[in-house]
């Protein structure tokens, strides 16, 4: 009885710790620094950043003297018989030995005095940089555009499952009337009908729906690593700004000067031309200084005849200093062969570049004007909301006094919940545009998402609202 009476205390008091307040909501700002830590795009980005930073390096560890030690030591035996002949004629033979240990070292400075690859190859490390840092800001900011693109794709699913739930519920309800109805003779079989239709599909609806929002759960785990189930989402109050400056031209004026896929697009357009001229290096001529010492010392003992082994030990030094040169006369054509490659892919790019450029320009005015639509979108569909509702309640009065059909109020009731889940949608596409619009620009930061946080709010997930509806229905 004691035990009862205390695991009755403990539900009660775990209940009690559950609902004494909302679970609190994920922001937007909050799932993008999940992303930093988890997603492996971003990460493969800075490591071929710093992959990229050691070209610098490299480059210019060609210019300066390279040192080099070598050594070894060797030990020779050997013996044999060789025939002589004698100023008389008489032929004898000579039996020799020997045994011997050299030790040899060698060190090496060669120090470029003229290389044109090595040159062509230091400008464009500084190139290879710069490429790098600008493919890692653009992976940042398409982080931003990914994240936020994801986030409101969990949220627009969650309002669809909602407005289909609350529509189901609804119809339910209608069905339940409908029967009552036609009980008592007020309506015929076809209005039941109907209305069981209506429900069916409903239904299936909703096994969608709830497969949509599994789905875009999981493309969101996948940049950050983890389920996110609450997600802040727009307050009614939420500002619809216009973009500032309010001037297409500059925007795509900005996009095409600082947009950081053209500024990388640009900077491989120019390392394809700094790679022709470093394959013609293979016509040039090549001067380098080079310097070396070294010592031999060797130990050796010979024997003549079987006699007695004899020291025969040596030793030395050497030292030289020189200039070498050297000019190709003739590879076989593939000097030639690999410039015009080089020509070829520098056509590329350019090429590249244009493509590229004219999509920025795309992009840049498409975003612009997504956004000054979308902001109109958004008032309209709000007063869609409006009309929507008194639309339903004209269609289901008109249905109680006998001038419309179930099927003109279900149309009514499936148009106002789709109206309210279109409204919310297009909040989210302004918000999306807003940050295309940026990015295009190459101007969008972290401190744009944390502007968006301020305006969003918490609201409970669709299980929470879900079960709600079912109480209050």
């Amino acid at each position: 009885m004691k035990n009862t009476k205390y695991r009755h205390i403990v539900l009660f008091a775990l209940g009690a710790l559950s609902l004494s307040g909302p679970v609190h909501a994920t922001s937007l700002l909050e799932v993008y620094q999940q992303a930093l830590q988890g997603d492996p795009q971003i990460h493969e980005a800075e490591a071929r950043r710093l992959a990229a930073l050691e070209a610098k390096p490299q480059a210019r560890g060609a210019l300066l003297p390279q040192l080099s030690l070598s050594g070894d030591i060797t030990r020779t035996d050997f013996g044999g018989t060789s025939i002589e002949i004698d100023s008389d004629g008489s032929i004898g033979s000579l039996v020799s030995a020997s045994e011997s240990t050299t030790t040899r070292w060698q060190f090496s400075l060669r120090q470029t005095l003229f290389r044109w690859d090595q040159l062509v190859g230091l400008r464009r490390a500084n190139k290879i940089v710069a490429k790098a840092e600008a493919q890692r800001e653009f992976a940042q900011q398409d982080l931003i555009v990914r994240v936020a693109q994801r986030y409101f794709d969990v949220l627009a699913a969650e309002d669809r499952l909602t407005s289909i739930n609350a529509d189901r519920r609804a119809i339910a309800r209608r069905l339940e009337q409908a029967r009552q109805r036609f009980e008592v003779g007020l309506i015929a079989i076809t209005d039941v009908q109907e209305s069981q239709a209506a429900y069916d599909k409903s239904v299936a609806d909703e096994i969608g729906a709830k497969r949509s929002l599994a789905t875009t759960r999981e493309f969101l785990r996948e940049i950050t690593g983890e389920y996110v189930s609450n997600l802040d989402a727009p307050g009614d109050d939420f500002p619809l700004l216009n973009p500032e400056p309010n001037i297409e031209a500059r925007w795509i004026k900005m996009s095409l000067s600082q947009n950081l896929n053209l500024v990388a697009s640009r900077l491989d357009e120019r390392l394809a031309r700094d790679e022709i001229s470093f394959r013609r290096n293979g016509h040039y001529p090549s001067v380098e200084l080079v310097a070396s010492t070294g010592r031999q010392d060797t130990t050796a003992d010979r024997s003549f005849n079987n006699g007695p082994f004899i020291p025969a030990d040596s030793d030395g030094r050497s030292d030289s200093i020189g200039v070498q040169f050297n000019l190709p006369l003739f590879t076989g054509g593939s000097t030639t062969s690999r410039v015009r490659e080089a020509v070829y892919l520098h056509r590329a790019s350019r090429e590249q570049l244009q493509r590229i450029s004219r999509e920025t320009e795309r992009q840049a005015r498409d975003a612009f004007l997504g956004v000054l639509s979308e902001i109109s979108r958004v008032k309209a569909l709000k007063q869609a909301v409006a009309s929507s509702k008194t639309a339903l309640q004209a269609t289901q009065a008109g249905y109680d006094v006998g001038t419309r059909t179930i099927v003109e109020v279900l149309n009514s009731q499936f148009a106002l919940y789709a109206s309210i889940t279109n409204h919310y949608q297009s909040r989210y596409d302004y918000i999306l545009n807003v940050l295309r619009l940026k990015q295009a620009a190459g101007s969008l930061r972290v401190q744009d998402l944390e502007q968006i946080d301020q305006w969003l709010k918490n609201r409970p997930t669709p299980e929470e609202a879900l079960a709600a509806g079912e109480e209050t229905s």
